[in-house]
C-alpha cells in the first residue's frame, strides 16, 4: 500500500490551520508560541513565521526550517524562531511524532510552579496522568539551541506532552490535529486543577485502571478529530488578522 506525501501547500495551509485553531483555543500569547508540522522529505519543520500572532498566519506566513536553523522555504516572507530547536530535536528523537506544538500557557505556568502532580479530576486530565506527566526544569528561558532542544526531547521521552516551568507547554502527535488538541487539553486539565485546589485540597480523583480506560474512550482518534474540527469552526468566526 503506498500512501502520498502532502504537498508544500497542504503543509502550509496545514500550519495556517493548527495557528488559527490554537488562537481559538485561547492559546495565543501576542506572537509568540509556535506549532509545526514534519516536512516528509526530511528536510525539517513547516512552522509559523516569527513576528505573527497565531491568528496572523496565513500562507505567506509560514517557512521550512531545517535542523540546523536554515530557512529552505519561505525566507522572503517570513523569519524562523529562535526556538526551532523544540521542533526539530523532538522529531528528530521521535519518529512518530509528526507535529510539534509549543504554547506559553499561562494556565500551564501557575500549575508547574506549584510542582504539584497533574491529577485526573477531569476527562482533560485523564491524558496526561499514570504516568506524571514530564517537566523540563533544566531552564526557563528560550530553547535556542540543538543541545537544550535535545535535553527537552529527552525529558519528553514517549509521552504526549511536557511541562516547561517558567515558559509554558511542549505537546506533540502524530499529527498536527492531534498535537493541537493535546497542547489545548494539558492547558484545560492544569486549568481545572487550579481551579479546585483554590477551593481547597484534593481528595478524589481517577485511579490507575478506570483512568487509563477513560482515557482510550474519551480521547480516541475520533474524539480527537471533533476537537479539532470544532477549533477550526471557531476559527472561522474569528476576525481574520
Amino acid at each position: 500500500m503506498t500512501t502520498t506525501r502532502p504537498t508544500t501547500s497542504e503543509l502550509i495551509a496545514l500550519v495556517v490551520q493548527g495557528s488559527r485553531a490554537l488562537m481559538a483555543a485561547g492559546q495565543s500569547d501576542m506572537v509568540w508560541g509556535h506549532a509545526s508540522v514534519r516536512d516528509p522529505g526530511g528536510r525539517g519543520a513547516w512552522m509559523k513565521s516569527a513576528g505573527w500572532g497565531f491568528e496572523e498566519v496565513d500562507a505567506t506566513r509560514v517557512v521550512l526550517v531545517s535542523r540546523d536553523g536554515d530557512v529552505l522555504h519561505g525566507g522572503e516572507t517570513g523569519r524562523r524562531h529562535i526556538e526551532y530547536p523544540i521542533h526539530t530535536e523532538i522529531m528528530d528523537r521521535r519518529d512518530d511524532v509528526g507535529a510539534v506544538v509549543h504554547t506559553h500557557s499561562d494556565a500551564a505556568n501557575s500549575f508547574s510552579a506549584l510542582d504539584v502532580p497533574l491529577r485526573p479530576i477531569s476527562h482533560a486530565g485523564s491524558l496526561f496522568c499514570y504516568p506524571d506527566i514530564p517537566r523540563f526544569t533544566l531552564t526557563g528561558g528560550l530553547i535556542r539551541g540543538r543541545e537544550l532542544g535535545q535535553a527537552l526531547a529527552e525529558m519528553l521521552g514517549p509521552a504526549s506532552a511536557c511541562l516547561m516551568p517558567q515558559h509554558g507547554l511542549v505537546a506533540v502527535g502524530p499529527t498536527l490535529p492531534v498535537a493541537v488538541m493535546t497542547a489545548v487539553l494539558l492547558d484545560r486539565a492544569c486549568r481545572t486543577q487550579l481551579t479546585a485546589m483554590a477551593a481547597g485540597p484534593l481528595v478524589r480523583w481517577g485511579a490507575e485502571a478506570d483512568t487509563l480506560a477513560k482515557r482510550a474512550e474519551v480521547w480516541s482518534a475520533a474524539q480527537m478529530q471533533a476537537g479539532w474540527d470544532y477549533l477550526l469552526r471557531t476559527a472561522g468566526r474569528l476576525p481574520a488578522g
